[in-house]
């Protein structure tokens, strides 16, 4: 059984102010908790309908607090709409060092868990090592981001920082997506560069945009062109296709 004080605990974890206290995050199902116990991430506790799922996964882990619970105990204590069978805290890994090298991808202020979740598992998918965000884009240790990543969390450098600074700091061309750019299948597309993708409803911002050295689009083929814009990460899908097949 789940304790009152192990259900406050947990469910605090949905605000950022106590991840970052902790330094300790939540995650939800048995792929994304088995995904995790196969990294270097430190596991604190894991609460499960069927531990044994997981008993090659835990070898190694003596330290964690490991229990069997019911699906009701888990429900108090998910952040999904849907109880998962495994709910798992585990430990921040420490900051990595940035690499102004190769392709990395800025996000200026995406606000959406979804979304972010979604652009991670694309930063593993076309081999992108880091990511660099804006200290407005939605933390990556939200449960929501945490499962939509599937697991892709342990493979990509999270970073959030002040992006006209690092900017200003990065020789690298630095390519932004607009409406009014150049078209992106017809665009050289270097090995090395910085690519940037903009808020849900509002694009880059005008401090970032001026920061942009190519200005770049993907264009519609529809006839009516009456879409106004694509989501940020199917965009971002599309980009990455395009600068990994260069």
């Amino acid at each position: 059984m789940v304790s009152k004080n192990t259900i406050k605990r947990i469910t605090s974890l949905g605000q950022k102010k106590y991840r970052q206290r902790e330094r300790v995050f939540v995650a939800e199902g048995i792929k994304v908790v088995h995904e995790l116990l196969h990294s270097d991430l430190e596991l604190v506790e894991l609460y499960a309908e069927d531990v044994s799922a997981f008993a090659k996964a835990l070898q190694n882990k003596n330290q964690a607090i490991v229990e069997e619970v019911s699906a009701a105990d888990l429900k108090k204590i998910t952040f999904l709409k849907t109880a998962q069978k495994a709910v798992a805290t585990f430990r921040m890994p420490e900051a990595a060092q940035l690499d102004r090298s190769g392709l990395t991808l800025l996000l200026d202020d995406v606000r959406d868990p979804g979304n972010l979740g979604t652009i991670i598992r694309l930063c593993d998918w076309f081999g992108i090592k880091q990511l660099v965000c804006s200290i407005g884009t939605v933390d990556c240790y939200n449960p929501k981001v945490v499962q939509a990543t599937m697991g892709s969390l342990t493979r990509v450098d999270v970073f959030y920082t002040n992006l006209e600074e690092y900017l200003e700091n990065d020789s690298r061309k630095v390519f932004g997506t607009f409406m009014d750019g150049t078209n992106i299948y017809t665009t050289s597309l270097p090995a090395e560069g910085v690519i940037i993708m903009g808020n849900e409803a509002n694009g880059i911002s005008r401090e970032i945009e001026s920061l942009v050295s190519d200005r770049i689009a993907i264009p519609r083929f529809g006839e009516v062109q009456a879409t106004e814009s694509l989501n940020v990460a199917t965009a971002t899908a599309i980009c990455l296709s395009e600068f990994k097949r260069g």
